[in-house]
């Protein structure tokens, strides 16, 4: 039987941690990249991506916040705007076919749309905000996932909404212009993938 110094056994313990660790990255980046193109693949056959809106400076809407007044609203910056036609470039590279895209009623997810021109822009209530007012959550979100499962179009069903409807919807948050894709499943949602512009 062979004598095997202790600081022999450590020194392996360190180079086999050291190199688990540094493989670690390389295999969550390769996971991530298989779900991201899960999503592209769902996206080309007809699937629903939520998108939230590209880049607002700050959070929610100023106190004196009006719908349909965008100058009382968070609105995309210059580079919401850029962030805005790389989505719109993206799926279109990524050939996706389009069937609808629908946003909620504030400014800042219609420019979103519009920039992305992706097709007609069709605001659906339903997708709206609900930050500075979390009582209407639970009737809202049952209205938007009662449309997103009753949505037969040809094509993907863009929609651009906001982070809260995001994270109801799906219980996962989403980045600016970040896209979270769904399949319907019976009468469920469920999520593919996530896909950046």
């Amino acid at each position: 039987m062979t004598d095997v110094k202790p600081q022999r056994i450590a020194l392996t313990r360190r180079r086999v941690c050291g190199m688990a660790a540094a493989l670690l990255p390389a295999a969550a980046a390769a996971a991530e990249t298989a779900h991201e193109a899960a999503a592209w693949a769902a996206l080309r056959e007809g699937a629903i991506v939520l998108f939230r809106h590209a880049h607002a400076a700050g959070v929610g809407d100023p106190p004196q916040f009006r719908l349909g007044d965008c100058s009382t609203q968070r609105n995309l910056d210059d580079s919401g705007r850029a962030q805005s036609r790389r989505l719109g470039e993206r799926l279109t590279r990524e050939s996706v076919e389009v069937g609808a895209v629908w946003a909620s009623q504030w400014c800042r997810t219609r420019e979103t749309a519009e920039l992305a021109t992706l097709g007609p822009v069709r605001e659906v209530p339903a997708f709206n905000s609900f930050f500075g007012d979390r009582g209407d959550e639970p009737a809202q979100t049952a209205a938007a996932r009662a449309l997103l499962l009753g949505w037969r179009g040809r094509g993907t069903l863009v929609v651009v909404t906001h982070h809260v409807n995001i994270s109801a919807l799906t219980g996962q948050g989403a980045a600016s212009g970040e896209g979270v894709v769904l399949r319907r499943q019976g009468q469920t949602l469920t999520v593919v993938g996530r896909i950046q512009p």
